[in-house]
């Protein structure tokens, strides 16, 4: 859509799993509003949005991602048999390619950057060109979850260990307002967590279904003598939450943008990827409050 207004956004998509198809709300609002993205920088889950967006397949992603189940998930999920990480991430990103087309940087019709983290040398690494979903790749690395990708001299893993609300790459944009979306936002105890445990059982073979039920029991078992019974996983992903939430302060904190949308924490999993459209109405209505504080910044 042609901006009707005339404003220019450095747009900035944080890192947070399923939390980042709220990205696909906020910029169906931006631009329902007639505000023109003029540059996208991207962190994770921002990266993978920010990129098909910069690459006009916004519309057939998002299609597809309100389409995928739970056991759509499951089997996109190559499972690595290394030591550095659980999935590989080739199924995930050879399906993207097949959606979006095998692009690079320099082909975007927006400027695009995908920050991920050099662990090794701790600092930020920006990818502007090269293939688009080597760059995506790289930034989605998740700890533990996927592989480290292997990049020049040295291996890459998710932006946001370093940067989880990437604004540096903004910063010589001439735009008129720089929005950021953070998805390590405060707690919103109005959302409630869905059970949808048995959902996925209905999915299962009987075996699985056996073993599920097993796992179900002895959590139940389990959680009469402590409440707060929590897997591995559990605490390894509140953990990674909490330490971006809390770098995304300081780096919000530390170069303000002029306009900031706050998803909160809890809005869903990590890995609940089937719950888009609820994600990305949650992006809209977020986006729809601060429309009025972009228009007042950009006449300013």
């Amino acid at each position: 859509m042609t901006a009707d207004n005339g404003k220019t956004i450095s747009l900035v998509l944080g890192s947070g799993g399923a939390r980042g198809l709220a990205h696909i709300g906020v910029i169906r609002e931006i631009e329902a509003n007639g505000f023109q993205i003029a540059a996208i920088s991207g962190c994770s889950i921002g990266a993978m949005i920010g990129g098909i967006y910069a690459a006009g397949k916004l519309d057939e992603f998002e299609r597809w991602i309100c389409a995928v189940n739970k056991m759509d998930i499951v089997t996109l999920l190559d499972l690595s048999w290394g030591r550095n990480g659980l999935v590989k991430g080739d199924k995930i990103i050879n399906t993207l390619v097949d959606l979006v087309g095998d692009k690079t940087i320099e082909e975007l019709s927006i400027p695009f950057t995908a920050v991920a983290a050099d662990i090794e040398n701790e600092k930020e690494i920006w990818i502007n060109e090269g293939r688009l979903f080597d760059a995506i790749r790289a930034s989605i690395s998740l700890p533990m979850f996927f592989t480290p990708v292997r990049y020049k001299n040295t291996h890459l893993i998710d932006g946001g260990v370093l940067n989880p609300v990437p604004i540096a790459p903004t910063f010589d944009d001439h735009t008129d307002i720089t929005l950021a979306v953070n998805l390590g936002g405060s707690l919103d105890m109005s959302l409630a967590r869905k059970d949808t445990k048995q959902d996925v059982r209905t999915e299962l073979s009987p075996l699985r279904k056996n073993i599920q039920r097993y796992i179900d029991q002895w959590q139940s078992d389990a959680s009469n003598d402590n409440k707060k019974d929590w897997s591995v996983y559990d605490v390894a992903n509140m953990a990674f939450d909490a330490m971006q939430s809390t770098i995304a302060r300081q780096k919000l904190a530390a170069y303000p943008p002029d306009v900031t949308i706050e998803i909160p924490r809890n809005a869903c999993g990590t890995l609940e990827f089937d719950r888009a459209a609820e994600m990305i109405e949650l992006g809209r209505r977020k986006a729809r409050d601060c429309i009025a504080q972009a228009r007042k910044h950009g006449s300013a």
